[in-house]
């Protein structure tokens, strides 16, 4: 077999801009390189590791010239971690590729007339913003390319962190995140430390073994706090050992419980969650509406930037009290409970039947008498039948996941023929599919992007389509 040259190390690379998934772009000899952790005008070394026809692939393995835009980032796993690639760029130019982000992909993708697109609304927190964190047990630690090259014995120490970007089994060690606030960082650490010291045997992805899996911790804009432990088996004495050191560290901790997974994956939404103290529950707020959120519930994870970008999708309906709305993938009902009081009628449908009940019980807590849930397939659940007893729909709101909306529930919605969509994504270019999909009837009208995710290429939008 002829054997195949070897990846080179491009040197003295001149970066151009920021490219898609928060990369840096580069042009060596007519082709395109990828790499990520830098700015546009940094001089620097990239070792390849994917070669293709028309582009290149690689990490940065020296740094000859900072650009003049560059900021020092602020965490000490810059590089290492994928959360934050762009803590090197200041926020305002962050914020700027957000916007051009939208623009392209809806023009590129959707093909579609625009209007101006409104600008970005900015994050007020650009750190200690999230709401909801998940770290992972490992009993081998991920060693970083320093410490590979360096030649030194290191030991390969249990550790409690996140994956490396792109691999599943690789865990590095977290001494500081930024991403939530206290008493977030000290739990994660008081955890590991006494794992460590009392004996506990931490996950091993190779051999599936190992008693410690997972810890989540929530937190509200109220000041609850929420910790939930996974492990491996049903353990009674230790796991009370390990949430009684909790409880006693931590009294802040408002909801205290833990997760038995014997599963090769990690997702315990099929799992049922023990409460060890306190409430099974913690407590969100907004405009005076309360939401209760459980350990399985989905709530979007900047809790401020959520109240922005429902504000916004509010408007987009232009709600006189006298609509009746459909709210599609609708979760606990966030949106339907938010604008409830401005409309007439809100239909919310969802495919998770736990999420529609506690949009159900959100309703109730807050006294709101005009939603009804209901849980199912869309395609399925929205038949002709569904809309003669529950009214066609004035105004349509999406907030699909990443994937977009499903093409029959596309049809549905353009056969039902409501006066205007408000379409919530998170996802630009599966929003620009869709829109394009809705072209033949609908306009758009107004875009107005959201920055949900400070010092990430994510961004939401929300774009109004009116019919023709």
């Amino acid at each position: 077999m002829r054997k195949r040259k070897p990846n080179p190390l491009l040197q003295k690379v001149r970066i151009e801009e920021i490219a898609a998934e928060g990369k840096a772009l580069a042009r060596v000899e007519g082709k395109v390189v990828f790499a990520p952790f830098a700015v546009p005008g940094d001089l620097v070394d990239i070792q390849v590791t994917k070669r293709r026809k028309s582009y290149m692939e690689g990490y940065i393995t020296a740094y000859h010239e900072l650009s003049d835009i560059r900021v020092e980032p602020f965490c000490q796993h810059f590089g290492i971690c994928g959360g934050c690639k762009w803590q090197s760029l200041p926020y305002e130019m962050q914020l700027e590729f957000k916007q051009k982000q939208v623009s392209d992909q809806l023009k590129r993708i959707g093909r579609i007339d625009l209007p101006e697109i409104s600008k970005i609304v900015g994050s007020a927190k650009t750190m200690h913003y999230r709401n909801k964190l998940e770290f992972t047990f490992s009993a081998s630690r991920w060693l970083t390319r320093n410490e590979i090259q360096s030649g030194n014995e290191i030991e390969q120490n249990s550790v409690l962190g996140y994956h490396v970007p792109g691999m599943f089994d690789k865990v590095f060690d977290v001494r500081e995140c930024f991403l939530q606030p206290e008493p977030s960082n000290s739990i994660r650490l008081a955890v590991g430390k006494f794992a460590l010291e009392n004996g506990y045997t931490f996950h091993n992805f190779k051999t599936r073994e190992g008693f410690l899996r997972n810890l989540i911790i929530r937190n509200s804009s109220k000041g609850d706090v929420m910790v939930i432990l996974v492990v491996s088996e049903n353990d009674t004495e230790k796991i009370e050992a390990i949430l009684e050191h909790i409880k006693q560290q931590f009294p802040s901790v408002t909801s205290l419980m833990y997760v038995v997974n014997s599963k090769l994956n990690d997702n315990i939404n099929d799992l049922d969650v023990v409460c060890y103290h306190g409430n099974d529950f913690i407590m969100e707020e907004m405009e005076g509406i309360q939401f209760k959120v459980g350990p399985k519930s989905f709530y979007q994870t900047n809790s401020e930037q959520a109240y922005e970008l429902y504000k916004v999708t509010r408007e987009f309906a232009s709600l006189t009290g006298k609509e009746t709305v459909y709210d599609l993938y609708t979760g606990t009902g966030t949106i339907a409970n938010f604008i409830a009081k401005k409309c007439y009628k809100v239909v919310g449908v969802e495919y998770v039947p736990e999420a529609i009940e506690d949009a159900k019980i959100n309703s109730q807590i807050n006294g709101i008498n005009n939603t009804h849930f209901f849980a199912g397939d869309m395609k399925d659940v929205l038949t002709r039948t569904f809309f003669e007893e529950h009214g066609s729909p004035d105004v349509i709101i999406l907030d699909p996941p990443r994937a977009g909306v499903h093409a029959d529930v596309i049809e549905t919605v353009k056969a039902s023929w409501p006066f205007r969509i408000v379409y919530v994504s998170c996802n630009p270019a599966t929003q620009a599919r869709d829109i394009s999909l809705l072209s033949d009837l609908y306009r758009v009208a107004k875009v107005q992007p959201v920055d949900m995710f400070p010092h990430t290429h994510h961004v939401e939008n929300v774009v109004l389509l009116e019919r023709k």
